[in-house]
Formats: C-alpha cells, structure tokens, sequence
C-alpha cells in the first residue's frame, strides 16, 4: 500500500494534483530578483537554481569555516588564554547544536510557508553577529600576561630556582569569558539554523526530481569545503602571536608552552564576509521562475497512511496549534524514523572522529599536534565531500526510487563497517616512556616518574616537557631525565650531563652522539601510519555516501508541505542522538584509555599525557 515501494511508472505514480489556485499563487510569487521596484537587468541572470546555488553554497562555506573549521581549531588556545578545562570548552562546543536543536523544528515549521531567500539573509545577519561575539573577549580582556619562564633542567637544592607551591591566590576573573564564548556559539546556533532546513528545501522545490540530489549534494560539499579552509586558514594564524606585537621585554618561541596564536583574526573576516551575502540573498524572489511548473511535475512518493489528505485538506502549517499534530504525521511515519534514526548513528560517529581523529594520529603514530590537525583534515574533509558528490551523482544519474535509495545505503554503510575494522591491525604500541611504561635502567618503579636518579632535582609533575634520551626512551622533562645543563646551537636545544639516561642501544656507541637527549617525543618504530589514513579515507568516503541520499529519500517520504519540518525533525534527533553525545563519548573513551595525567602542585587533575594506545584503538573501533 506504500507508493514509496512501488516501481516509478506512469499508472502507479500519483501525480501530483496541483490545484489552478496553488499555481496561480506560485507563478504570482516568482518575481524578478531585485529589491521592491529595483530590478537591474544584470540580477537576473542570477534569478535560476544556479544563481541560489552559488549564493547558498558560500554562506555554507563560511558557516563551516566557523563552526567545524576554527572552532575546533581554536579550542585549545582559549582554554589556556581563558582559564577553562575541557569540559567548559565542551560545553562552548556543545551550544551550537544546543541552539541548532531547540529552533529547527520552528523554523522550519514556520519558514515553509515564509519567503526563504528572506530567512537565509537573515542566518547570514545572525552568522555574522556570532563570529563578532566569539571574537570579543579578545578585545576585552587587555593583553596577554605569560607567566615565568619554565625552568626545565634539573636543579640541585641549594642554586637559586622556581619556588613552585599550591596557593589559594585570588582566583582569576578570566574563566568567566566563557559565557561570551557560549552566547557567540548560541548565535551561531541560531544563524545556521535556517541554512540547513528552508534552503536544502528550496533547492528541492526549484528544480526537477532528478536533478534535486546532484544540487544538493554540492551544497553539502561546498558546506565541507568551508572546515578545510577554516583548518589552514586556523592554523597558520596560529603562528602568529596573540597581541599581534611580541613584547619587548620577552623572548618568546612557538615552540615555548607559552606561545599563544592569533586565534581571533580569522573570526574577524568572517564576520565582515558573511554579512555582504546578505546582499543576494535579500533579492531573490519567493519563488524562482519556473518552480510552479517543477512542482506539478513531481510524482508524489510519501509514505501513504492517510496523512497527506490530512495534510492538504487541513491546510496543516497556518498556526501554531497545527504543530503537534504535522509534529505527529511524522513521527507515525515509520520510513522517515528508520532514516533519521541510520543518519543520527552516523552522525555520532562522524563527529566523533571530526573532534578526536587529530588526538588519535597524534598519540598513535607519534606526530605532532600540528601535523595531525593537518592529517585529519586532509583526510575527513575531502572524504566526505567525495562520498556526498559521488552518491548525488548516482542517485540523479540512475534515476533511483526511495526503495533504491534506501538499498544503496545498506550497501554503502556495509562496506564503511567492514572498513572500520581498520583499527585492529593498523594499531602501534607505545614507545618507551620513563616511569611509565618502564623503570629507569632498572632503578626506580613503574607509574612513578621520581626515581633515585632524579629525586634531588626537585621536578615539577606541573611541566610536561618531554624530551628523547640517545637511549631511545622517552622522559617527562629534562628535570626527570636528570639533565643539569642544555645547548643551543643553530637554535636547536640539546641537554647534556644527564644522570638517568643510560648508554645507547644497539650498534652506536655513547661517541656518536653529541648530545644525551633532544626536546620532543622520540620517534614512533611504527610504520602503518600510510595504511591506517588509505582505509580510514575509504571508511569516512562510504560512511558519507549515505548523507546525500538519506536528504532525498526524506524529502520523497513525507507530504509536499511538510518537507521543510521533516528535515528540522531530522536535524534535531541528528544533534539530540548524535553530533550532542558525540564527542562527548569519543571524550570519554579516550580518557578512559589515559595512563598519565597531568597533576599540578594543588594536585588537581588536567588533561593527559599519555594514552595506551592499544586500549584508544579498541574502544574506538567498538564505538564506531
């Protein structure tokens, strides 16, 4: 009885009865694109689907820069610069989806109705607001103050150090800019949430069935263009310093812990950027030409219990009183729940890798922070964007049915499960680590970084500094590896007179090395780094390839005038039992894997230094 399951032919397929009055309407709505009587000849060679396109894929562009691009890049600058630890600046990351998911079923409610070109000028207003707040508590909070240099070598009592104690000293003013952050991430909740409701519905209504996919599927891609940008764009600000102009009096590296970047320019141009497309978007018509005549075209595939008549005698949508009952239609609709329910699991999982992947690559395969970032965008982003064209591309191309469309994603989502298994064999074990993983030559015990050979150097937990002995062990800081003196030659650092690092393994001898240890992590002997990023490309490039189609096989499933509202009802279970619980699951999974935390002079716990790889590996393959 359901004409979803039905082959497409001309018996079978109800056509769409539109009636004159309805079609009237929509001619009468599809004016010139211009401003009231303004209508220059140039505007409307953009009065097309084409035109929309261009206009909605840049303001998708900047709103991924911001939110999933420097956002996420900027994390953990704030959290040093404003005093907050992780769950703060989850809480921050979490508002966007907070905000997304309390509007969406209004806006898309009450916008299917409304002018839509109008709501998404007015998302660019609100996107461009956003990123002015999120920059403002750089300009409010006067310049940046670094504390002392960190003595890093091992001092003996007695020469002149550091005096590092606990003090209850008047707690600092500067975590409370968090709410700032909040209210900037709120706003920019509130701008996208008209972006990805009202104006995927309009390019659905203003071109033909066939073609709908393909002009969405660029939308989506163009929308993961912009955290690429937002990466690069992201982290080479980073390497400029935060107030712009290094103080005099201070002699500063990006190497030194307490390097801050420019975290807040890139926040500024957007702003500014953002709010010129409010221009376009405030010209276009209600309707572009030729949308009456797409819409009487369109075989109607809803899942038929009777609620379309519903829908069409009620005239469902008028008033707020109307909302349960459009709200009901579609939670009865078992289709669109199994659909929205397969894109909230993938969703989880893909921003769970979105947030973590960097953190993943960086403990594993030994990178460093930077590299990882730029790893895991070089290998999510253009993954996914793949995988949404790809799949666009062939559900336009083979003409498929919402049956169809529903097969190719058990198909697609088959092989990114088989994928994932990826994390079993493409998996390293930790390097050597001093009081970690292994004593100091035998002195000394495991999980204590204080051994015979350092306990005189008065050490702080406080500075995790790691460096790499010429025994290829790796120490928390030159202070516990018990190096009382460093050299800095061609600005490189090497750290001498060492009195816990043993002889060099294997054929060297202690000759051959003109130094005892070297700042940074040693470096990994393992090797799967190129096999673990080909298959997990692959795995992210099916994962995706069910976005596209689940938005179509939506848009097919529901009455005509409920479109907009499924696709708000999808977006709020997205973020409610996914992109939400998340990266707070993959937070908690991978702190569960930690074996050394970060413990200052108060003993209080911060982040974690190292992980046991094998065990992050596994719960985030049972995870995924």
């Amino acid at each position: 009885e359901n004409p979803v399951f039905e082959p497409p032919s001309p018996d079978i397929g109800r056509q769409r009865q539109v009636s004159p009055a309805e079609a009237g309407a929509s001619v009468t709505e599809e004016g010139p694109c211009g401003w009231g009587r303004c209508t220059p000849k140039a505007l409307q060679l953009c009065n097309n689907p084409e035109g929309y396109l261009a206009a909605y894929s840049l303001l998708a562009v900047f709103q991924g820069i911001v939110v999933n691009g420097l956002i996420n890049i900027s994390i953990s600058t704030i959290e040093k610069r404003y005093e907050l630890n992780s769950s703060n600046t989850g809480l921050i990351s979490a508002s966007y989806d907070i905000a997304f998911c309390l509007l969406s079923l209004f806006v898309s409610f009450f916008g299917e109705r409304g002018h839509k070109p109008r709501w998404l000028a007015f998302s660019a207003f609100m996107l461009g607001v956003g990123s002015l707040v999120f920059s403002l508590p750089h300009f409010i909070s006067g310049k940046y103050q670094y504390g002392t240099k960190l003595e890093d070598t091992c001092h003996i009592p007695g020469t002149s150090s550091a005096n590092f104690t606990c003090s209850a000293s008047t707690k600092s003013s500067l975590s409370n800019y968090m709410y700032v952050f909040i209210l900037g991430q709120l706003l920019l909740g509130v701008g996208g949430t008209p972006l990805y409701t009202l104006g995927t519905a309009f390019i659905d209504d203003s071109v033909p069935k066939h073609k709908s996919s393909l002009y969405i599927g660029i939308g989506y891609a163009m929308s993961l263009l912009g955290p690429a940008i937002g990466y690069v764009l992201g982290g080479q600000l980073l390497n400029i310093y935060i107030d712009i102009q290094i103080p005099e009096s201070a002699v500063i590296h990006q190497d030194d812990p307490r390097w801050l970047g420019a975290w807040w320019i890139a926040f500024l141009a957007c702003f500014f950027s953002v709010w010129l497309l409010i221009i376009p978007f405030s010209c276009f018509p209600k309707h572009l030409p030729g949308t009456a005549k797409v819409k009487s075209e369109k075989i109607s595939e809803t899942h038929n219990d009777g609620s379309e008549g519903l829908v069409e005698t009620k005239n469902i949508g008028k008033s707020i009183k109307d909302f349960p009952v459009a709200l009901l239609i579609l939670l009865k609709n078992p289709v669109l729940m199994s659909l929205i329910l397969a894109s909230a699991s993938e969703a989880l999982v893909a921003t769970g890798f979105a947030t973590f992947l960097p953190k993943f690559i960086e403990n594993q395969f030994g990178k460093t922070p930077s590299f990882s970032a730029t790893l895991g965008g070089l290998v999510l982003i253009p993954a996914a964007a793949l995988g949404q064209i790809i799949s666009g591309i062939l559900v336009s191309q083979c003409k498929m049915d919402c049956k169809s469309i529903i097969k190719f994603m058990i198909g697609t989502c088959s092989v990114g499960l088989l994928l994932n298994t990826v994390f079993l064999f493409a998996k390293c074990g930790n390097e050597p680590f001093a009081g970690v993983s292994e004593t100091y030559n035998g002195t000394g015990r495991l999980n204590n970084l204080t051994a015979p050979c350092n306990a005189d150097c008065q050490c702080l937990l406080s500075i995790y500094y790691p460096v790499c002995g010429r025994d290829k062990v790796q120490y928390f800081s030159p202070c516990f590896a018990g190096c009382a003196s460093h050299l800095i030659d061609n600005t490189k650092k090497t750290y001498h007179n060492c009195s816990c690092i043993g002889m060099p393994k294997g054929e060297n001898s202690a000759e051959d090395f003109l130094y005892e240890a070297v700042p940074g992590k040693c470096p990994t002997q393992c090797t799967f780094l190129p096999l673990f990023l080909t298959t997990f490309f692959f795995a992210v490039v099916f994962t995706f390839m069910a976005v596209t189609p689940t938005t179509v096989a939506i848009l097919r499933c529901v009455p005509d005038k409920q479109r907009s509202f499924a696709l708000g009802v999808q977006s709020v279970f997205l973020r409610l039992l996914g992109t939400i619980p998340g990266p707070i699951l993959f937070g908690v999974a991978i702190d569960n894997s930690c074996i050394l935390w970060d413990i200052n002079e108060c003993k209080t716990k911060g982040a974690c230094w190292v992980y046991d790889n094998e065990r992050m590996a596994y719960l985030l393959m049972g995870i995924s």
